[in-house]
């Protein structure tokens, strides 16, 4: 481990202690004792607020009420989080209260001219696939909110030019293709939803108590997808169509590779033109359907395509 490595390591190490000793730093890195005296020195140049308690007994203390030491990053680091940071551009919204532009400003204000420069130079030969999507979504941060606090939330939301109103007690946001999906538990009729965000037009926290723990929403998540009533399915495509699948899949998927490469799964009643569509993606790569429902409902969404191509 370089120097500049085990530095930035101690700061995270000491910034939870109150006092440590020598033989703490010498067994944790497995350095001797000449490189720990000056780590330690090294460690108060970049201003850890670290005092000597001498004697018999004597050890270092750290100074309370203290702020976090400058986390030390090496240059690939640096150029790591930049990169990361780009992928916020795909988002017209996010649960934080942040200007991507704004953010990245203060990123390059942190680096040397010759840093800034480099990455600038970097951001012309190395490509980042985003897909920005117009949709403004207001409410994640208050998703976030009810679902941090384990709290219910009352919503409006607008679907096919009507408005409705849900009870959903939600335990998951995630983003896909520059769009945000929150995922709950319908309160009202106990079934899984998927919201897009959106979407929603309104929500508000709830004050009564809400029946499940975030945990519990969590570890069951695929359970409580999993309705009495859901369809199991077996999709049979060509070996090389399996990327199509990593690409893009949903949790109540698998894909199964051996003789055949097989993607099972299960979906609700409501879902099969839904599920019907995504394998259209896949084209003449599928070999067989299971069940019959399933392949008629392709077989119609294909039809559908040929007659509107036929009408044009």
């Amino acid at each position: 481990m370089k120097k500049s490595e085990r530095l930035n390591d101690m700061i995270r190490y000491l910034n939870g202690r109150e006092f440590f000793n020598l033989s703490d730093l010498m067994n944790t890195y497995a350095i001797s004792k000449s490189t720990a005296l000056r780590d330690i020195r090294s460690l108060e140049q970049l201003g850890m607020p670290i005092y000597a308690e001498h004697g018999k007994h004597g050890r270092y203390g750290l100074l309370k009420n203290r702020l976090l030491s400058p986390i030390i990053f090496t240059i690939d680091e640096v150029y790591a989080l930049y990169f990361a940071m780009l992928t916020l551009n795909a988002y017209q919204s996010t649960p934080f209260h942040l200007s991507a532009t704004k953010l990245n400003e203060k990123f390059e204000n942190c680096l040397s001219a010759e840093q800034v420069k480099q990455i600038h130079r970097m951001k012309k030969v190395l490509q980042l696939e985003v897909y920005p999507h117009p949709h403004v979504s207001r409410y994640l941060d208050q998703l976030l909110k009810c679902i941090l606090n384990e709290s219910s939330c009352t919503l409006r939301y607008a679907k096919n030019k009507e408005e409705k109103s849900y009870r959903v007690q939600f335990y998951n946001i995630s983003a896909k293709f520059g769009q945000w999906y929150a995922a709950g538990v319908d309160l009202q009729t106990n079934q899984h939803r998927v919201f897009r965000c959106d979407k929603i037009t309104f929500i508000e926290e709830a004050e009564l108590d809400s029946p499940f723990s975030l945990d519990d929403l969590v570890n069951r998540s695929l359970d409580i997808y999993r309705s009495k009533k859901s369809i199991n399915f077996e999709v049979e495509i060509l070996e090389q169509a399996k990327d199509l699948f990593y690409k893009e899949h949903y949790p109540s998927m698998t894909l199964e590779e051996g003789e055949q490469t097989v993607i099972k799964g299960f979906y609700s009643p409501r879902e099969e033109e839904f599920i019907a569509d995504y394998f259209m993606r896949y084209g003449l790569s599928i070999r067989s359907v299971q069940p019959q429902s399933l392949k008629k409902m392709i077989r119609n969404r294909a039809q559908q395509l040929l007659n509107h191509y036929d009408q044009l």
